[in-house]
C-alpha cells in the first residue's frame, strides 16, 4: 500500500518540478506512521480504565434522531432514546455511570481508535468492513434492511430489481455495503434526506434500517414499502485493545436481556418484535455466525488510485465552474455597491453580508433540499426528454451554491481593488469625455483586476478545499472518495496522504500561474518562485 502511494506522490512531485521535496514528504509520512504505531495501548486495560474514571463514555450522533438518541421535547438539555437507556443500563452493570459524547456517525470508528470515547453505541451495525477494526459485543437489537420505492413506480419489486437503479442509503452503513456493485448508490449523511429525494424523483429507491424507514419513509404518502431484504444487528463497538471491557459489556448485555430489562427498554420505544426474542438466548455460536469470517481488507492499489483521480476531477470541475460564476457575479455586486442606485447598492450589500454571514454548508442544504424541490426542475427536464441533465442536478446545485457563496467574497475583493485605483484617474477620464461605463471598463477595472488577482487566486485555492462540503448533497468528490476508500482498506493514513497529494497537485500549479500572470500584468519578467 505504502509503495503504491510512494510511486504516485513521486510522479506528482516530478511533474511539478518538485522532486527535491520527496525526501521531506517521505520523512513526514514516516514520522506520522511511527507516531501512530510506536506506543500502542496496553491490551486488556479498558475495564480498569473505565472503573477508575467511574464513567463509561459512549460515542454517538444526535443527528440520527428519534428513537436512537435525541433531545427530550420537554427538556432539550436532556437526551432520551432507547440507546440512552441501554447505555445507562450497561454502565450500571459495570458499576459506573454513562456519559454521551457527540461525534459524527460516519467517523465513529476513527474516533474510537483515537480514544475519544470508550465504546460506540449508536445504531452501530455489524458490517464485514468493520470486523477487525472494532470488537463487536453481542447485539442489543435485530433490525431489517427495508426497501422502499415510490407508489407510482411498479418496476421496483425486490433487491434484484435495483441493479443499475439510483438507490439512496447512508454512507458507511450495512445497506451501503449490500448495494455496492449492485445499484447506483447515492450516499447521504442524514436520515430524512434519502426519502425526500425519493419523493421528488431524484432517486428510484431507498434501502435503510426498518427503524429509520418506519419513522422517515412510511409516513410519506407518496412512498411504499417493497419488502425487507435481510436482517442486521446493532451492537456495541469496543477498541480491539480493550478485550476485558468487551467481555464485561457482553456480560452486562446478557444480564439485561435475560432479566427482561432490554425488552422493557425496546417496548417503550415501540421497537420490540418477534426478531428480538433471539437476543435472550444469544450464544457464542450465534455470535460466531453473526461475525462470520470477514475477507481480508484489500490493499490500496491502482483501482483506488483511479477512483481518487476521478474524485479529483469532480472537485476540479465543481471548483472551476463555481469560480467561473463567482468572478463575474462578484464584479457585478462590487460595481452595484460602488456605482449603482441606492436601492441596488443596498440590495447588493445585503447579499454580500447574508452570504458571508451564514455557513456555506447551510446554504447548500437550503438550496438543494429546501428551495429546489419547489421549483420542480427535475420534473421539467424529464418532461422535455432531458433526463440526462436531470441526473446532473446535484452537480449543478454544487456549482451554483458554491459560486453564489464565493461571489460575496469576490465582491469585496473587487471593491477593494476598485477603491485602490486613485480617484484622480477616474476624474481625468470623465473630464476627457469618457462615460462612466467606459471609464470603468478601460481605466479602472484593468488596474483593479491586477490589484485583486492575488486574493482571487487564494479564493480559488480555498474553493478547491471547500468543495469537499458538496458531499452532503450526494456529490462524490475527492474527500468523500477518501473516506469511502479508508473504510475499504481499513486505514486512514494511506488514503489521507494520497488525497492531500492530489489537492496539492491541483492548487500548487494555480499559484505559480497566478504569480506569472501578476508579473505579466506589471510588465515584468516572471521570477522563479520558491517551492
Amino acid at each position: 500500500m505504502l509503495g503504491e502511494i510512494h510511486r504516485v506522490v513521486s510522479a506528482l512531485l516530478r511533474r511539478l518540478g518538485l522532486a527535491a521535496l520527496l525526501p521531506w514528504v517521505v520523512a513526514l509520512a514516516s514520522a506520522l506512521l511511527f507516531a501512530g504505531c510506536s506506543a500502542p495501548a496496553a491490551k486488556g486495560g479498558g475495564l480498569a480504565r473505565v472503573k477508575k474514571a467511574g464513567v463509561l463514555r459512549w460515542g454517538g450522533d444526535v443527528q440520527g434522531g428519534e428513537p436512537y438518541v435525541y433531545a427530550d421535547p420537554k427538556d432539550p438539555n436532556r437526551l432520551v432514546g432507547f440507546e440512552v437507556e441501554i447505555a445507562a443500563a450497561v454502565a450500571r452493570e459495570l458499576g459506573v455511570r454513562a456519559e454521551f459524547v457527540q461525534n459524527d456517525w460516519s467517523h465513529l470508528v476513527p474516533s474510537l481508535e483515537r480514544r475519544t470515547f470508550d465504546v460506540i453505541l449508536n445504531g452501530f451495525e455489524v458490517t464485514p468492513s468493520r470486523i477487525g477494526k472494532v470488537v463487536y459485543s453481542r447485539p442489543y437489537y435485530v433490525f431489517a434492511e427495508r426497501l422502499m420505492a415510490r407508489k407510482g413506480d411498479p418496476s421496483i419489486v425486490d433487491f434484484a430489481s435495483l441493479r443499475g437503479r439510483k438507490t439512496g442509503t447512508l454512507a458507511g452503513s450495512l445497506a451501503f455495503e449490500l448495494l455496492r456493485g449492485h445499484a447506483d448508490v447515492v450516499m447521504y449523511e442524514g436520515t430524512e434526506e434519502p426519502y425526500q429525494d425519493l419523493v421528488t424523483g431524484r432517486t428510484d429507491a431507498v434501502l435503510l434500517d426498518d427503524i429509520i424507514a418506519a419513522r422517515y419513509g412510511v409516513p410519506k404518502p407518496e412512498l411504499r414499502v417493497v419488502g425487507d431484504v435481510r436482517d442486521g444487528y446493532y451492537a456495541v463497538g469496543v477498541h480491539p485493545d480493550d478485550a476485558d471491557l468487551a467481555a464485561a459489556i457482553d456480560a452486562a448485555l446478557g444480564r439485561i436481556s435475560k432479566s427482561g430489562e432490554l425488552e422493557q427498554i425496546l417496548t417503550r420505544s415501540s421497537l420490540w418484535n418477534e426478531r428480538q426474542a433471539r437476543l435472550v438466548a444469544w450464544s457464542d455460536a450465534d455470535q460466531d455466525q453473526m461475525l462470520g469470517k470477514p475477507p481480508p481488507p484489500p490493499p490500496l492499489g491502482r483501482g483506488h488510485v483511479w477512483l481518487f483521480v476521478k474524485g479529483a476531477g469532480v472537485t476540479l470541475v465543481v471548483s472551476t465552474l463555481a469560480m467561473g460564476l463567482a468572478i463575474p457575479m462578484g464584479m457585478l455586486l462590487a460595481l452595484a455597491r460602488l456605482h449603482g442606485p441606492r436601492p441596488l447598492a443596498r440590495l447588493a450589500g445585503a447579499y454580500v453580508e447574508i452570504y458571508r454571514g451564514t455557513p456555506v454548508l447551510l446554504q447548500l442544504y437550503v438550496l438543494y433540499y429546501g428551495l429546489l424541490p419547489y421549483l420542480h426542475l427535475r420534473q421539467h427536464l424529464e418532461a422535455r426528454g432531458l433526463g440526462a441533465l436531470a441526473a446532473l442536478e446535484p452537480l449543478f446545485v454544487a456549482c451554483v451554491g458554491l459560486g453564489m457563496n464565493y461571489a460575496a467574497y469576490e465582491a469585496e475583493t473587487y471593491r477593494a481593488g476598485i477603491q485602490a485605483v486613485p480617484k484622480g484617474q477616474t476624474e481625468a477620464a470623465l473630464s476627457l469625455g469618457l462615460s462612466l461605463p467606459q471609464t470603468l471598463r478601460r481605466v479602472v477595472l484593468p488596474q483593479a483586476f491586477r490589484h485583486s488577482l492575488p486574493n482571487v487566486t487564494n479564493d480559488f485555492i480555498a474553493l478547491l478545499k471547500d468543495s469537499s462540503l458538496v458531499s452532503v448533497i450526494t456529490v462524490v468528490e475527492l474527500t468523500k472518495q477518501m473516506t469511502i476508500t479508508a473504510v475499504d482498506v481499513r486505514g486512514w493514513l494511506g488514503p489521507g496522504l494520497l488525497c492531500a497529494a492530489l489537492y496539492f497537485a491541483m492548487s500548487y500549479p494555480l499559484g505559480r500561474v497566478a504569480r506569472r500572470l501578476e508579473a505579466k500584468l506589471e510588465g515584468q519578467r516572471p521570477k522563479a518562485a520558491a517551492p
